[in-house]
């Protein structure tokens, strides 16, 4: 908690903090990159660098947790702290580094708000600041434990054993473990990290869904590969898709990510695009578990041709005996699949039939997941039962300023 000498200082500052946000994140990784450029080496994203998301997200959740903090000081936001710690962990994040975040980060607020930064207001940011990062300190810790890992040692060794092109953009990679070291089987609906020696010698992560369950020896992802469209292209999914082959060995995190399945009750299961990763490796679970409970599936895509992964999600929803497939293609409604219903144009959740007492799961672009969240919620969902998963830094949750949808994330 706050202490009450700190609460009213952080209160007051926080509209101005707010006004910064996105100066105080750029200055802060130009100053600390420049001190320590080791860290764009396997840690930092610098896709999400380039565009300027990552600043956001990171400076954005800080000042998330500050305003959480005074508006409800007798809780921490567990939500924002699940998504930060599980994308954390699947890095192998070290305690010491929050030190080195803190010295840059606090440079760049003194630097940006200048005189307004007095000691008192220092220290109240100070205290806000550690208190999120020593959450996140013991969240991260109980993740490793759990694993039986340390920071360094999440990583290992994968065989690419197939590589399946799903669609033209889309490609699918089922690797199998090299070591005889024993492999804890992922939760549906986790990621993993996947790290690649870049030709120019730097190492860069990006978080992958999982898209089948898992049997100990294999692990399933799926790659869309990013165009630049005017920018430049992604430059893992683009090495991932056109250069590595079957045989080659990727290093892989263990499984993190806090959006899991609730295989107790029933699902609905609502995606867009490339959002429909986590929702296979949820349905693959269901099927191989046998499950008899009321399944949903939604899909939006632009049509057919773009819908990934889709002869495995058709096959799992017709093996499953409850199981429901709707989906939505803006080129029409024309479609050669076995499903329950094909519609044209945007996903309307008011147009299907929802079992009740389900548990709900979105994954797509961010106007697509806040849309059918507030669709769900007019048709009386409870907030509560809907977790959405978003690929990137999450800029819905890190802007503090709006309620954000309960859920966690992957993708980077």
């Amino acid at each position: 908690m706050l202490s009450d000498r700190a609460r009213p200082v952080v209160e007051a500052t926080l509209p101005a903090v707010a006004d910064n946000i996105g100066e105080i994140a750029r200055r802060f990784y130009q100053h600390m990159f420049a001190a320590r450029p080791e860290l764009l080496d396997g840690l930092f994203n610098r896709g999400n660098q380039a565009e300027g998301t990552q600043q956001v997200a990171l400076a954005g959740s800080v000042a998330a947790f500050a305003s959480a903090l005074v508006k409800s000081p007798e809780q921490l936001p567990e939500q924002l702290l699940n998504r930060i710690a599980h994308k954390h962990a699947s890095l192998g994040l070290h305690p010491d580094q929050y030190r080195i975040v803190h010295e840059h980060l606090f440079w760049a607020i003194a630097d940006v708000l200048g005189d307004a930064v007095t000691p008192e207001v220092a220290a109240a940011w100070d205290e806000v600041y550690w208190l999120m990062a020593y959450a996140l300190i013991n969240q991260e810790r109980g993740l490793y434990s759990a694993r039986g890992v340390r920071p360094d040692t999440v990583w290992r060794d994968w065989q690419v054993e197939e590589k399946t092109a799903e669609t033209d953009d889309v490609v699918t990679f089922r690797v199998r473990r090299v070591d005889d070291r024993l492999v804890k089987t992922s939760l549906p609906g986790q990621y993993v990290s996947v790290k690649v020696r870049m030709p120019d010698g730097v190492h860069q992560p990006r978080q992958y869904s999982l898209t089948a369950a898992d049997d100990g020896e294999h692990r399933q992802f799926s790659v869309k590969r990013v165009r630049g469209n005017g920018k430049p292209a992604g430059e893992v999914s683009t090495h991932l898709c056109d250069t590595v082959q079957v045989g080659d060995v990727l290093t892989l995190s263990l499984p993190f990510g806090d959006v899991v399945l609730d295989d107790w009750r029933p699902a609905v299961f609502a995606s867009a695009g490339i959002g429909v990763t986590p929702m296979a490796g949820m349905l693959s679970h269901l099927r191989h578990a046998g499950s008899g409970l009321p399944i949903t599936l939604l899909h939006a895509d632009t049509d057919e041709a773009s819908f990934a992964l889709r002869r495995q999600v058709v096959d799992d929803v017709r093996a499953l005996p409850n199981a429901t497939l709707h989906v939505w293609y803006e080129s029409g409604a024309d479609s050669a699949l076995p499903v329950d219903g094909v519609h044209a144009g945007t996903m309307d959740v008011g147009a299907v039939d929802l079992p009740d007492g389900a548990a709900y799961y979105l994954c797509g672009p961010l106007p697509f997941m806040q849309a059918v969240r507030s669709a769900l919620i007019e048709r009386g969902i409870r907030p509560q039962d809907i977790q959405y998963e978003v690929f990137g830094p999450d800029l819905w949750q890190a802007d503090f300023r709006t309620e954000p949808a309960p859920g966690s994330g992957a993708e980077a």
